[in-house]
């Protein structure tokens, strides 16, 4: 008879294409089922933050659910800081772990329902009757909500005889509705009108927008209106009309494109949360900006926004698109007014700094122009990040994967190919990565090597050192020593695992990356450039980050 694993599989299976995680004793039944008898692909890494990680980047490429999963115990709190950042950046996936048996803990276990808890996520604990019921509760708690799930088996139960697999109902969603209710009505108008009346109209989305399909509704709403637009890190490329588009808002901004940010007279935001590197520290938009904010959130999430509206943010564009044909508007002028392509140019700074190693601005200008078209950028934390965003545009949101940065964490970045790689097939994937948090990921170098082959490529920022600490505190007269690192020859590394390892020390190093694009995915290997760059080079972004520091 199948087993309470089985239950589980089966019923994973039905919702879940992709698995992700490290085998041990408490999730070995649920894997064998999985192996044995369904269609699931599951893809073994050698961390389990790892399985976490690349299940989180998996969703994030595709807006497909994916699993990951681990034993109990230690295996488990190694997924903490994974599990941790899927909530904070609210990805929807199913963590599937093994528990202590229902007689009580063993000298191993912990309190796995408390620290899941601690970090946001919610645990279900599936039965000898109940699995198959518990495992949808658990998948469509993750959708409806945006937020990781634990789905526990103890340890006693998992083989337990469980009868026929049965049919249980699929997850259900709730469908996007337009706002209802006199005030929600009224800040609609309010909107439309404000963007009716103003010479100067900006429009801003972030995730939000992308996660609700909005962009064809946010193009028909800033044509209606002749607003210029600009996006988050994480809603880059949602605007159709890349003519009219700043780029990024923030510091990842070009210096040109933020000053027209600051001259808009009305701003509207949808699906972003305004956080404070969105708004530069409070210093994106002039003080006598007109701010509307569209959000699912309960609340508007800035205090410089003065109207709000709860809703889907294509629901809502489309309602105040609605609303401004009613009022006759016609279009103003003022997008075409103004140069953007020239406004948000990055500076393309020299090829070597003055100690001599690369300037990561010319390093990441160069590779922008010779990476292939077709791709997704997976990003590590640190201080490189900016380069990425400032330097390699992508064609949409999905293709420009943060695992990290919501929960201010480094050392995610090598896991995070894997999910990548299998959401985008036909992509090349691009990790970017400092030396500290690629030192940090290192087990699962060999999985991004053997998971992507020649169809994917990693770029170290190589500083000797931990780049964000030494600029911030650093300059503040902090004692360096425990903020650099040796240096870590990473093109030896990644040549252990079977990859292709370059060292960069020129600018011409990197025709090696050209020669290796210009060939087919399947007669090259994953390519390593280890990139020999300046840690005396700051961003723009670091750069505001001290600022508000000193």
């Amino acid at each position: 008879m199948p087993s309470v694993s089985a239950h589980v599989a089966h019923t994973l299976a039905r919702h879940v294409d992709h698995v992700f995680g490290v085998m041990g004793n408490g999730n070995a039944h649920v894997l064998d089922a999985l192996e044995r008898s369904s269609d699931v692909q599951f893809t073994a890494v050698r961390h389990e933050a790892g399985g976490v990680v690349a299940a989180d980047a998996y969703h994030r490429a595709s807006g497909r659910i994916a699993a990951a999963t681990s034993t109990y115990g230690a295996g488990f709190t190694n997924t903490l800081t994974a599990l941790a950042e899927a909530v904070q950046a609210q990805v929807p996936l199913v963590l599937v772990v093994g528990d202590e048996p229902t007689s009580g803990p063993r000298p191993w276990d912990v309190d796995q329902i408390a620290m899941a808890s601690a970090v946001g996520a919610r645990t279900y604990t599936v039965g000898r009757t109940d699995a198959a019921a518990t495992t949808v509760i658990a998948i469509e708690h993750a959708l409806t909500y945006r937020v990781p799930t634990v789905l526990a088996v103890p340890y006693d139960v998992a083989k337990l005889d469980a009868g026929p697999v049965p049919e249980v109902p699929a997850p259900r969603i709730p469908e996007p509705r337009r706002p209802t209710g006199a005030f929600a009505e009224g800040t609609i108008a309010e909107i439309a009108a404000a963007l009716a009346a103003a010479q100067r109209p900006l429009l801003l989305a972030g995730r939000g927008a992308w996660l609700a399909g909005a962009g064809e509704a946010l193009g028909a709403l800033a044509d209606a209106t002749g607003a210029v637009t600009v996006s988050t890190a994480l809603g880059r490329g949602i605007f159709p009309r890349q003519e009219f588009d700043l780029g990024v808002a923030g510091g990842f901004g070009a210096e040109g494109a933020m000053e027209l940010v600051r001259e808009a007279d009305v701003a509207v935001v949808f699906g972003a949360s305004l956080n404070q590197f969105t708004m530069r520290f409070g210093a994106l938009l002039a003080p006598g900006t007109r701010v509307y904010q569209v959000d699912v959130a309960p609340a508007a999430t800035h205090p410089h926004v003065g109207g709000y509206v709860q809703g889907d943010a294509a629901v809502v564009a489309q309602a105040v698109t609605d609303e401004l044909a009613g009022l006759g508007h016609q279009p103003g002028r003022w997008r075409e007014s103004v140069d953007v392509a020239t406004l948000r140019a990055y500076e393309p700074g020299e090829e070597l700094a003055p100690d001599g190693r690369l300037d990561p601005r010319s390093v990441a200008a160069r590779i922008g122009e010779l990476l292939p078209q077709d791709r997704v950028v997976v990003s590590d934390g640190g201080h490189f990040i900016g380069w990425a965003n400032m330097y390699w545009p992508v064609a949409a949101p999905d293709r420009m994967i943060m695992v990290g940065t919501a929960f201010q964490s480094i050392g995610l970045g090598w896991p995070s190919v894997l999910g990548a790689a299998l959401a985008r097939p036909d992509a090349t994937v691009v990790l970017t990565t400092g030396d500290g948090g690629g030192l940090m990921a290192l087990a699962d170098l060999e999985s991004a090597v053997r998971v992507a082959g020649g169809s994917g490529m990693a770029v170290v920022w190589n500083d000797g050192a931990y780049g964000a600490e030494v600029n911030l505190y650093g300059l503040q007269g902090l004692a360096l020593a425990p903020m650099l690192i040796p240096e870590v020859d990473f093109a030896a590394l990644a040549s252990g695992v079977g990859a292709r390892g370059v060292v960069v020390r020129s600018l011409d190093d990197l025709d090696q990356l050209a020669d290796w694009a210009a060939q087919p995915a399947d007669d090259r290997s994953f390519l390593v450039l280890d990139c020999r760059v300046s840690r005396d080079v700051v961003a723009p972004y670091q750069e505001e980050i001290i600022r508000v520091n000193s």
